[in-house]
């Protein structure tokens, strides 16, 4: 929430073709942070026997993290001197050495997520949200543009080394080369480092496109109705999928346990996906009117047509985790790698006949391509039923979307934008949650007595101990 709240008061003071520049840049730091990381965050997470002494095998990680950082990082901001120029090669070399800084954070990081101890990692996580909100909207309200943005990765680097390696720290940072780790790294890395740097392809090419042949004010509007459109990642999938990864890796050789893990975290992602998604269909327009503002108003196409992130991207970043988790990421790879050329191909056809509309008609497409796709290859690794994961939720949201509809045009609705969202999203959200429980009762309430149990234990825990 608090995130949501600086993303609209942002985008009420600063231009439209800020945000565009540093989604720009921000692109292109995405994509080389995986070279620097080049696999080996995610090799560090499969346990295996070469990675079973913890602190010699953060000790490789983090020399090789510094090493890599060095290279990868020096070559943009060296790159950006000489070939960029005015306020993207400003946010270019920030962005460039926060993220060579926080690259020598990812190894206390992936401890804790290995051990699965997640407590100190939301602390972190909370910290910087609200300090570089704080800091952000400060030099906001001051005039400074561009660096009340940069403002925010500055701060949650500096508030991450604080809380990671000053505070109690989880791991002290020290240099070691032990050849069977560097083996393991360098052979088990690249099968990660080519599906993590085809996500991060997929996940900004786009952004990369709109930008260079469209303009900074046409990203800009671009890239805030993706980030609004995948706020239902940010909350939920996110932190779910940073806990689900290492409960994944657990139950690698328990097939019923890992199926029934999958499936439960994933009926969560859809059902609450699903309504996040005909909250936002509904009020589109009256949320960036009232909300946002008119300035943004020529957002509303692509906002709406990103509304196929809000249904279908959380749940195939959680199929996708499961692959790292069990340390098969060669699957993934086909997949990513089909979905990248989809979505070159309908850029490169769309997006010069309709500009960015075009541009997120073929992001969806792979989207759905990628879903289908994924669902189809998970039956080899685990047992659910697509059926039970997603047609209760669209049977509640298309009843939910007719009433709505029907309910503001009832005399005295229309005539205030105010009311009328209030109507749409109250009609909405009864008649879906209603009809989950309708159709859902059962497992709603196993699932309420299995939590019941599980508080129960909790609360008799200490005194047995």
């Amino acid at each position: 929430m608090i995130l949501f709240a600086r993303a609209v008061l942002l985008a009420r003071w600063l231009p439209v073709d800020i945000f565009g520049i540093l989604a720009f840049a921000g692109s292109i730091i995405s994509i080389t942070s995986s070279l620097s990381d080049f696999g080996k965050s995610s090799a560090f997470l499969a346990k295996t026997s070469l990675t079973e002494n913890e602190e010699e095998t953060a000790a490789t990680h983090f020399t090789l993290s510094l090493i890599f950082g060095i290279i990868v990082f020096l070559g943009v901001i060296l790159g950006s001197l000489f070939f960029v120029e005015d306020l993207l090669r400003v946010a270019l070399i920030v962005l460039a050495v926060t993220a060579g800084l926080k690259q020598l954070m990812i190894t206390p990081r992936r401890i804790l997520v290995r051990r699965i101890q997640h407590r100190r990692l939301a602390l972190v996580e909370v910290l910087s949200i609200i300090l570089s909100t704080i800091v952000a909207l400060s030099l906001a309200l001051k005039g400074f543009s561009l660096w009340a943005l940069l403002a925010i990765n500055i701060t949650g680097v500096i508030v991450e080394f604080i809380a990671l390696y000053i505070w109690k720290p989880i791991w002290k940072p020290r240099l070691a080369w032990y050849p069977p780790k560097v083996r393991y790294f360098f052979s088990t890395g690249p099968r990660y480092f080519l599906a993590n740097l085809l996500y991060r392809a997929l996940d900004r090419v786009d952004d990369l496109w709109v930008g260079a042949v469209l303009g900074d004010t046409a990203l800009g509007f671009y890239s805030k109705a993706y980030s609004f459109a995948i706020y239902p990642r940010q909350i939920l999938a996110e932190p779910i999928k940073s806990v689900a990864v290492g409960v994944f890796a657990e139950l690698a050789e328990d097939r019923p346990r890992l199926s029934t893990a999958f499936f439960r975290i994933n009926a969560l992602l859809i059902r609450s996906g699903f309504f996040f998604a005909g909250l936002v269909s509904l009020a589109a327009p009256e949320f960036i009117l009232l909300i946002l503002g008119a300035k943004w108003l020529p957002m509303l196409g692509v906002f709406r047509l990103m509304l196929v992130f809000t249904l279908f991207d959380p749940v195939k970043t959680l199929m996708e985790s499961l692959y790292i988790a069990l340390g098969i990421p060669n699957q993934l790879i086909k997949v990513r790698l089909a979905q990248l050329v989809i979505m070159l191909a309908g850029i490169f056809i769309l997006g010069p006949i309709l500009g960015s509309i075009g541009v997120a008609l073929a992001v969806g497409g792979m989207v759905i391509f990628g879903i289908g796709l994924l669902t189809w290859q998970l039956r080899e690794l685990i047992d659910y039923s697509t059926y039970r994961l997603f047609l209760p939720p669209l049977i509640a949201a298309g009843a939910g979307l007719y009433l709505a509809n029907l309910a503001v045009q009832i005399p005295g609705v229309p005539g205030s934008d105010w009311r009328t969202a209030f109507v749409k999203l109250i009609a909405f959200s009864l008649l879906y949650i209603s009809g989950l429980v309708v159709l859902e009762f059962k497992q709603l309430r196993s699932m309420y007595l299995y939590l019941l149990q599980l508080m129960k234990k909790k609360k008799i825990a200490p005194d047995s101990t």
